[in-house]
């Protein structure tokens, strides 16, 4: 049996079906048991209501031989504490569980943001140091430490995933928003011409790579899961033809572009409320990611659709009116 945190998110809801299709037995944690009756329709998935922050009902973990840690919070404009409740305290209150509990195998979601500012014309592989450039990136990286501790106390077999920037069907955020939902409401903001590269990763592509990692990864390796990096302009190119888009592009200085967000987060200080372009996204949008998952793809045999592909099942989904369900836009 796997126990599954972040099995409601915008991963979960692809991660929970490609578990339950593997044939596991899958105990899903989540506060809103209430707010998710979609994980009924899974006979082999039992729904347990808890909190990671708090450590509430984290005992449901006894029974279960395998835990995919994929909860986690994620916004371009939260607070550094806000974040450390979720992805450092959540998990040292799993890894404590997990281990009174003797789970064999746990496989740890991070992201490559970790990475921070990348160096540029550099590869970015496993090897390179994670510099963190924000609160989120901070956080996420100490739970990668916690996670690395208990591996080196012997406690539990541990894998970490540093996944790209998630795209595709049942999202409307980050990555779905920047390069599907604005364009297709006919906003396309291009930054430095659209030269800088951006490291996405199907959402289906993420999942099964996690399900490779449980069986095929290796004890305390990280592995980046992520498509070939893309240039901004060529990935609206394929957007634009796939979704018809005729739209004109504006194409922004960085330097414009960075004051910009900084002019909306000022305001957003007032408003409370997220502001339309985050100045979080800098390290994101500003930045060349030469990103390779070529341990991935040798050790585990993970594969990717093409980023073409990918668009279209996500455009199909917008052009539906954004279903909440999965099997025709995830074939």
């Amino acid at each position: 049996m796997i126990f599954v945190t972040g099995g409601t998110g915008f991963l979960g809801r692809h991660l929970v079906p490609t578990l339950s299709k593997a044939g596991y037995q899958l105990r899903v944690l989540t506060r809103q048991p209430d707010e998710n009756h979609w994980l009924s329709k899974y006979p082999n998935v039992e729904v347990v209501c808890g909190d990671l922050r708090t450590g509430e009902n984290l005992e449901a973990v006894q029974g279960c031989d395998y835990v995919v840690h994929a909860a986690g919070l994620f916004s371009m404009w939260r607070m550094a504490g806000d974040f450390e409740a979720t992805n450092v305290t959540g998990t040292e209150n799993l890894l404590a569980a997990a281990s009174r509990a003797h789970v064999k195998r746990l496989v740890y979601i991070s992201t490559l943001a970790v990475i921070g500012n990348p160096q540029p014309n550099r590869i970015i592989d496993e090897s390179q140091p994670p510099r963190p450039a924000d609160p989120y990136q901070a956080s996420k990286l100490k739970a990668e430490q916690v996670i690395k501790r208990h591996h080196q106390q012997q406690d539990i077999e541990t894998i970490i995933l540093r996944p790209g920037a998630f795209y595709g069907p049942m999202g409307d955020y980050a990555f779905n928003r920047l390069f599907f939902a604005d364009p297709m409401r006919g906003i396309i903001m291009q930054m430095d011409g659209g030269h800088y590269r951006i490291f996405p990763i199907y959402i289906a592509d993420a999942a099964q790579g996690i399900l490779l990692a449980l069986t095929e990864g290796k004890s305390g390796e990280i592995y980046n899961i992520c498509d070939d990096p893309i240039a901004h302009r060529d990935a609206f190119d394929i957007i634009c033809e796939e979704a018809n888009i005729r739209w004109p592009r504006l194409n922004i200085p960085a330097v414009i572009g960075i004051n910009f967000s900084r002019l909306l987060s000022f305001i957003s200080r007032l408003t409370r409320r997220e502001p339309f372009w985050p100045l979080g996204l800098r390290s994101y949008v500003f930045n060349d990611w030469h990103v390779t998952s070529e341990k991935a793809r040798r050790e585990l045999g993970f594969e990717t659709i093409s980023f073409t592909e990918g668009a279209k099942r996500t455009i199909a989904w917008y052009r539906a009116g954004k279903p909440d369900c999965l099997p025709e836009f995830d074939g």
